[in-house]
């Protein structure tokens, strides 16, 4: 057998972290940069929308195959790959010329995503002894979780004092470290027997993922229509196909190996991670709206408004990884779902139409102690058991429902926030009405109805005034129409967060359900008798 060079194990480590936070930062970065793109591309609403649908479309729909074919070729070898193809598809989104170019090189960077994502788990399960995987889980739950809540404010600064192209070049000095340092310290992988490529498993599954990601995605824009409930029943149908097909390929290297299901903390950690998903996005995306929309902070200072919740997470990942392997993830998983929802509630409850900032630093610091105390230990729950031949594909599983549970949250909370918006908006509309002349009323109440998108901005609602309006009234008619927008954002906003507020209380109830304790030294991926034994690539690779 081919001997494979040792290597730090910490600073392969520091590399996957350097490039785990370009894919995370880059889901939450581009948001604040939308207003700009849409002026500077002369794009519609709709298009830039699929700036940000792109990316995550393609992440969710190829990232369980990326995991598989890191077992196949090699972790670290897809893992360079595709910081490579991220690193260039960043220049490219940065330089592009239009909307189309745009939203093609970002599903190019998706790819590159789908490719590294589920290999940074994966490679710190296979080099890092038992004993140290509590650290560097820990390291790796503070990366993750900081990383989403720094996209906000990095974009701020990035757009106010420079370009919106700047959230796509930052990406470009921090790859091309990636690469430098990899080549250097990742693990070789060697092959030392043939592997089986399970294709038709790949494209049900791509099919599967693909048709339910865009039917959620798109859902709300085509007013959850036909051909949208077609697509997510198809994604449905193509599922249960896709597990009739597994079901007989259990014996010849699956993309799914069912086994890992077998293992109760693995099914009970990814459900929780779908949970996690709608926090994260529960708490940022209406929050990011209210901000702007509802208190009219500049994008600048709605990024520093949310430096707490990444405050928070950085000062208990690293510690919530260290003792979820000493004592098991158990009941810090509960406590960090709990402390979560306990700060989504919070934020529900201050939000007024003319909240201070000050008043969500509490709740944001709160929220992101809990996230800190979720990534870490979901991490090393998820691997304690898992084999190193299934690695890859353990955390391709897990990456792709977290993935899908962020696509699920987006259409959900989504929904509920336009539903809500509408309804609050017409009552609001309705009641300011009667403090206009009657000739002004029903052209102030229609100038709301049916409202469709939400805006991001302080001029919001009202409409074009009538011909020949008076100045007195065109300015209460001005006046009354942001009351209108903040007042209704802001009653919309309570039931809008109760749902990922709800859904951390019910995760933190599920992580009851896991096995408790610490993983034993040298317990879980151990390597197989048996052939099976040789399918690892980087079992040499682990250094003290």
């Amino acid at each position: 057998m081919t001997q494979v060079r040792q290597t730090n194990p910490w600073a392969v480590l520091s590399v996957l972290c350097l490039g785990f936070v370009m894919t995370l930062v880059d889901l939450t970065i581009v948001n604040i940069a939308i207003p700009d793109m849409t002026d500077d591309l002369g794009s519609s609403i709709d298009q830039v929308l699929w700036v940000v649908n792109a990316y995550t479309l393609v992440l969710a729909t190829l990232i369980i195959t990326a995991g598989r074919l890191g077992d196949i070729h090699g972790k670290g070898n897809l893992f360079l790959s595709g910081v490579a193809l991220f690193t260039l598809s960043s220049l490219a989104c940065g330089l592009a010329q239009d909307p189309a170019q745009l939203i093609a090189f970002r599903a190019v960077q998706g790819v590159g995503a789908a490719m590294l994502m589920p290999q940074t788990l994966s490679i710190i399960t296979d080099v890092f002894p038992p004993e140290k995987r509590g650290a560097a889980y820990g390291v790796w739950g503070a990366v993750a979780g900081v990383s989403g809540a720094i996209g906000p404010t990095l974009g701020g600064f990035l757009v106010t004092h420079m370009d919106w192209r700047w959230v796509f070049f930052i990406n470009i000095p921090i790859g091309a470290l990636v690469l430098l340092l990899g080549l250097r310290v990742m693990p070789k992988h060697t092959r030392v027997i043939k592997h089986h490529y399970d294709l038709p498993g790949v494209l049900l599954a791509s099919a599967a993922l693909f048709c339910l990601a865009f039917g959620l995605t798109e859902g709300e824009r085509y007013d959850w229509n036909t051909w949208i409930w077609t697509l997510i029943g198809a994604s449905v149908a193509l599922i249960g196909v896709f597990l009739l097909y597994e079901r007989g390929q259990q014996d010849n290297e699956p993309l799914l190996p069912f086994s890992l299901f077998k293992d109760r903390n693995f099914s009970v950690v990814n459900l929780v991670g779908i949970a996690v998903s709608f926090g994260v996005l529960g708490i940022l995306l209406p929050t990011t709206i209210y901000l702007q929309s509802v208190l009219g902070f500049s994008a600048m200072k709605t990024g520093l408004v949310l430096v707490p919740l990444a405050l928070g997470s950085l000062f208990t990942a690293g510690p919530a990884g260290i003792l979820s392997e000493k004592f098991g993830g158990k009941y810090i998983l509960t406590a960090g779902l709990s402390m979560f929802g306990i700060g989504i509630t919070w934020i529900l409850l201050s939000a007024e139409t003319d909240s201070s900032w000050t008043a969500f630093i509490g709740p944001l610091f709160v929220a992101g102690l809990g996230a800190g105390c979720t990534f870490a230990p979901m991490g090393s729950e998820v691997m304690r058991n898992v084999p190193p031949h299934l690695t890859g594909a353990a955390s391709g599983v897990n990456n792709a429902l977290r993935q899908v549970g962020s696509v699920m949250a987006g259409a959900v909370i989504g929904a509920v926030l336009q539903a809500q918006l509408v309804s609050q908006l017409r009552e609001e509309a309705a009641t300011s009405a009667t403090k206009l002349p009657a000739p002004y009323r029903e052209g102030f109440t229609s100038a709301f109805d049916g409202a469709k998108t939400v805006g991001v901005g302080t001029d919001q609602g009202g409409g074009s005034l009538p011909a020949n309006m008076p100045d007195d009234v065109a300015r209460t008619f001005h006046e009354l129409a942001g009351k209108v927008f903040s007042n209704s954002f802001v009653d919309a906003l309570q039931p809008t967060m109760l749902v990922p507020a709800l859904t951390m209380f019910a995760g933190a109830a599920l992580c009851l359900a896991l096995k408790g304790g610490p993983t034993p030294s040298g317990m879980g991926h151990k390597t197989p008798a048996g052939p099976e034994s040789n399918t690892t690539d980087q079992d040499a690779s682990v250094a003290g």
